[in-house]
């Protein structure tokens, strides 16, 4: 009983101590290093408020792209052997031109251009100065239609606009996706999204 009374008066003893100690270490620091100090406390506190709820609404972003891209996927691609409506079953040849039906012809691609520039007014997205790069090779049945699409906007208007890309257009990937925001307080958030549309030849 006698030592859990003295514990209290200890730890007080020990503070007084160290209180001073921890003054003087301080006080040697000078200036440049409370400002050192300050500036790496107010990076902690900038890491866990900012920085990790980003990436965890870019990580869920990402999520949300490859779902929808699977399910186009799973809904749209043909195997060896598929069933017709009249419940015919189709050789491997006529379930492949099946799969590249699916994919809009080559010189539809001002149109889907158009459909992006729509949604994106829809859900309130900033674009410009985008970039068109069309990659057609010889062997390939498929051509790609490279976009670089610089965006602004908030976090659930960048979000909504991919989604509704993604759905809008189903022959569309996302194959990168960079944010950045100029600083902790501005709410617009700056987006470089890379995507490939692929065309039937």
């Amino acid at each position: 009983m006698e030592s859990n009374r003295l514990r209290p008066g200890l730890t007080q003893i020990s503070w007084n101590r160290l209180l001073p100690m921890l003054r003087w270490h301080v006080g040697r620091l000078g200036n440049l290093g409370k400002i050192g100090i300050g500036l790496a406390v107010a990076s902690g506190i900038y890491f866990f408020l900012a920085v990790i709820p980003q990436e965890t609404e870019l990580q869920k972003l990402k999520d949300r792209a490859v779902t929808l891209q699977a399910q186009v996927a799973l809904k749209k691609s043909s195997t060896s052997v598929m069933e017709t409506e009249s419940g015919r079953k189709m050789s491997g040849d006529q379930a492949l031109q099946v799969f590249y039906d699916f994919f809009p012809r080559v010189d539809s691609s001002p149109f889907w251009v158009r459909e992006l520039v729509r949604v994106a007014k829809k859900q309130g997205v900033e674009l410009s100065s985008s970039e068109y790069r069309l990659i057609n090779e010889a062997d390939a049945r498929l051509a790609r239609y490279e976009m670089i699409l610089p965006v602004k906007g908030n976090y659930r208007q960048i979000r909504a606009f991919i989604a509704e890309a993604l759905e809008v257009v189903p022959a569309m990937a996302i194959s990168a996706i960079a944010i950045k925001r100029e600083n902790i307080t501005v709410d617009i958030l700056e987006a470089r999204i890379e995507i490939s549309l692929y065309l039937n030849k």
